[in-house]
């Protein structure tokens, strides 16, 4: 192996950890979110159960889907399907 092929290889390896410890950081960041997506999600199935209406109104969980569909194409309708199901609580 010569010394340019080790520091690209180590270069490469640099990159490829940085790169995974922003993933893992962009992550946190997003099951942060998701969290407090649940939460908000919470209080409003409170408002809504306590004002006589249903916990899930689902014309508006079909314009969260719409959103993330046209967002992020057709994976984008499953990720939006499990965050919905995830804020729904228990039904």
């Amino acid at each position: 192996m010569t010394a340019t092929t080790a520091t690209t290889e180590n270069t490469t390896a640099d990159v490829i950890s940085g790169a995974r410890e922003r993933i893992d950081a962009l992550d946190d960041r997003i099951m942060g979110l998701v969290q407090e997506r649940m939460a908000v999600s919470a209080v409003v199935q409170e408002a809504r159960i306590a004002s006589g209406g249903r916990r899930v109104h689902l014309s508006r969980e079909n314009e969260v889907l719409g959103r993330y569909r046209d967002a992020l194409g057709k994976p984008g309708t499953s990720l939006a399907m499990t965050l919905l199901e995830l804020c729904r609580g228990r039904v």
